[in-house]
């Protein structure tokens, strides 16, 4: 009996997913990104299927997302029926299935092109853009910098030469326009280099030639711009100062409006400040153009390159201008009354300035340890040895324009000697004439050009670093108090500051100052020598001229040279000799009253040490060092040894009346005292009707004195006197004298010119000498003073 076969289920298939999920580059690379295992064991199955009917039927959920379950017959109970008709459902299936997903494929492949089409032409459109904003860029640079320079140039010569045609001219124009010409001139080269090459600016190499233009200008760029900046708070001083005159700042105003009308410019700041802008603009320019340029292009690493050096230097022009600032404000020196320093004492000041002698105090003795700097030491004591070296130059060179003034004022050849027959002295006064009026005025004019000038301005020059020196020495004494604070405070914050920058500016101008310095000092010295060397050229040229007409002019240079020493030593002894006569003439001795005090010392004195040793003060005394004495003018002391324990003869021993000391010998001149009062001084007269002859100590008296027969008076002398320098002479109570003047050279009354018996004369005090009148003159040789 048979056994009923199980019944094989109909294979059902489970729905198929949503495929608009995903995107058709999903379903591309879905189509694409097939395994190739699970379609080698989808042909097995195919092929499985078709042999073997009861074994198990899938289809690859890869190709066309259906997922269909089957139920698995035993192979033992199968029929061949069943076999047949499920095989053919699931062909038919199948085939169904193929036609949508190779539909489906299709489908994709094309979207997905499509799309690869559309990202292209985006990519392509938007290298287009950028290589048309890269070329607008780098227009808008070349042409900006064109209408740059044409404002610089406009401002700097029609409008500055139209201003200087006012009447009066506007004061410290110039130094408006200080350093803008290094401005054009660098944006001039740049330009001129751009165009040297003849790419326009649609090139592509137009991009690297630009980068290599700007880079090989990029140090004198940063030079021009950072000194023209440096100075530019200087412009909106000056044209403030226009503004506070109304009148003059109209007509400013109309010059420029005038001179620019295309501009509508009513300041000069509207062109002076295009540098400021101009400078701060190339890293925006150079930046854009970089934005915009492809990676692969050839000069893009150039570019970046000048991109950043654009920045860099304008990182060092604002460094440069933070520091000119602080060193404009330390520098200047101000001239204060006690007035004006005492009203701008506070408690903040006064605090400040106590800390910071507080702080020195502590240095020198050795409580605080101070903050070394070898290098900037170094570099300081350099400079006060050129400031001193500058300043000695200097005081020489002035002497010596002041002697060689002194001898141009001694016109010798105005003089006329009667020497007419002479041919020497014509010579010499020819000589003497074109030297003062030709050689010697050239001389000191280029002298004063060349040398005085120079040297006035380094000096003028010392005062800057000199005072930024002495304001690096405070900071110093503040930052040293802030320096071991973990947290600073805003003011000690700007304190270190404020050092830091002081210290790194003189250490990085102070060497080029000194070294400048050094330069024009070999420079001006070269210079003297050269000068020099014209001079004796001038003059020898002069000299040969007439030379056969001069004596001594056929001997031989040995025997001239000693000749010529020989004659100037005499000539020097001589004048010498003069100079002290001079000097001996017009140091007329000064005469010191006597208060009672003082009498009584001048006893006391006297009876101790003697007359001799009495000597007065010129001028106030006061002690330096140990045993010295502090006198008054006026005051007298005994002379007890001429030279201290050392032998210093300039600090004499001295004894003013009990106090025992040292005191300089320059202050110290010899008193003579009379014997009893003196009366007062007689009044010379001449008796009437008898004219007197005036005569000098230097008059030589030919003319033998006539004895008179009318009354006269004889002058005699009424104390001792001894002399006490060469202009002097030495009397003895009751000598008669003959007064030949009434005064000294200076007028004064007190002192009389006399002559003694021997032929001796000099200055007398007047009331040493007494008048006897007498009846009849005496016949003796010496005639007496009528």
């Amino acid at each position: 009996m048979e056994v009923p076969r199980r019944p094989q289920p109909f294979p059902q298939a489970l729905p198929k997913p949503a495929s608009s999920a995903l995107s058709p580059l999903g379903a591309v690379q879905k189509v694409f990104e097939k395994d190739p295992i699970n379609e080698k064991g989808q042909q097995e199955t195919d092929e499985t299927t078709e042999t073997e009917p009861c074994e198990e039927e899938t289809f690859s959920s890869n190709e066309d997302s259906v997922v269909s379950v089957f139920v698995e017959a035993p192979a033992e109970t199968s029929e061949p029926e069943s076999n047949t008709s499920a095989v053919n459902v699931k062909l038919s299936l199948q085939d169904s299935f193929s036609e949508e997903g190779s539909i489906s494929e299709e489908r994709l492949l094309e979207e997905a092109k499509e799309a690869q089409k559309r990202s292209e032409e985006e990519e392509a459109a938007a290298k287009e853009r950028a290589a048309q904003r890269q070329q607008l860029a780098i227009e808008e640079l070349v042409h900006s910098e064109r209408n740059y320079l044409r404002m610089l140039q406009l401002s700097t010569v029609t409008i500055r030469s139209n201003l200087q045609k006012l009447q009066p001219p506007p004061a410290h124009l110039d130094s408006m326009f200080l350093y803008i010409e290094d401005v054009i001139d660098v944006s001039s080269r740049l330009l001129s280099l751009l165009d040297q090459k003849h790419i326009l600016p649609g090139d592509p190499r137009f991009l690297e030639t630009l980068c290599d233009s700007f880079l090989s200008l990029a140090s004198d760029i940063e030079a021009a711009y950072k000194e023209y900046l440096a100075n530019y708070n200087r412009v909106t001083v000056v044209e403030n100062s226009y503004k506070q005159k109304e009148a003059q700042w109209n007509e400013i105003v109309k010059v420029i409006k005038n001179s620019a009308p295309e501009v509508n410019a009513t300041s000069l700041s509207f062109f002076l400040v295009m540098p400021v802008q101009r400078i701060a603009r190339y890293p925006l320019l150079l930046q854009t153009i970089q934005k915009h340029t492809d990676r692969s292009h050839p000069a893009y690493a150039l570019l970046e390159q000048t991109a950043h050096t654009s920045i860099a230097f304008n990182c060092r022009i604002n460094e440069y201008k933070r520091f000119r600032e602080v060193a404009d404000k330390y520098k200047k020196t101000e001239t204060l009354t006690i007035k004006d320093k005492i009203n701008r004492l506070n408690t903040h000041s006064i605090a400040k300035k106590t800390a910071r002698i507080s702080q020195h105090l502590k240095h020198e003795t050795g409580m605080v340890p101070k903050l070394v700097d070898e290098e900037f030491d170094a570099l300081e004591g350099f400079f006060y040895v050129l400031e001193h070296g500058i300043w000695e130059l200097l005081d020489n060179v002035e002497l010596y324009l002041h002697h060689l003034q002194g001898f141009l004022a001694c016109k010798t050849e105005e003089f006329d000697f009667d020497m007419d027959g002479e041919k020497a002295p014509i010579c010499y006064k020819e000589i003497t004439t074109a030297l003062r009026q030709w050689i010697l005025p050239t001389f000191e004019k280029r002298l004063r050009t060349l040398i005085h000038k120079p040297l006035c301005a380094l000096r003028d020059l010392l005062v800057g670093p000199r005072n930024l020196i002495r304001k690096r020495l405070d900071k110093l004494l503040d930052y040293e108090l802030i320096e071991a604070k973990a947290n600073l405070s805003y003011e000690e914050q700007a304190v270190a500051n404020t050092y830091r920058t002081i210290n790194t500016l003189l250490l990085n101008e102070l060497p080029q100052f000194n070294g400048l310095a050094l330069q024009m000092i070999w420079s001006m010295l070269g210079t003297f020598s050269c000068l020099h060397k014209d001079l004796a050229s001038d003059m020898e040229q002069l000299f040969q001229s007439f030379a056969q007409q001069l004596p001594h002019s056929s001997v031989d240079p040995a025997a001239f040279w000693q000749w010529a020493e020989s004659t100037v030593l005499e000539g020097a002894r001589r004048l010498e000799t003069l100079c002290q006569s001079v000097e001996g003439t017009l140091n007329v001795p000064a005469s010191q009253p006597l208060s009672p005090s003082s009498q009584r010392r001048l006893k006391q004195l006297t009876d101790k040490h003697g007359s001799g040793k009495i000597y007065q003060v010129m001028s106030t005394v006061v002690g330096s060092r140990d045993l010295d004495l502090n006198l008054a003018k006026g005051e007298l002391v005994a002379i007890i040894s001429e030279a201290d324990s050392r032998g210093d003869k300039r600090r004499w021993l001295v004894d003013a009346g009990g106090r025992r000391g040292y005191a300089p010998a320059s202050k110290l001149m010899r008193y003579h005292q009379p014997t009893e009062d003196p009366p007062p001084s007689p009044h010379l007269t001449l008796p009437e009707g008898v004219a007197g002859v005036r005569r000098h100590s230097y008059t030589q008296e030919n003319k033998p004195m006539t004895v008179l027969s009318q009354p006269c008076f004889q002058v005699f002398a009424a104390y001792d006197f001894t002399a006490r320098g060469n202009h002097e002479v030495s009397i003895h109570t009751g000598e008669p004298v003959r007064v030949l003047e009434h005064h000294d050279k200076r007028g004064n009354l007190e002192w009389s010119l006399v002559e003694l018996r021997g032929g001796q004369r000099g200055y007398v005090p007047s009331n040493y000498l007494a008048l006897v009148p007498m009846g009849t003159a005496l016949p003796v040789s010496f005639q007496p003073y009528c």
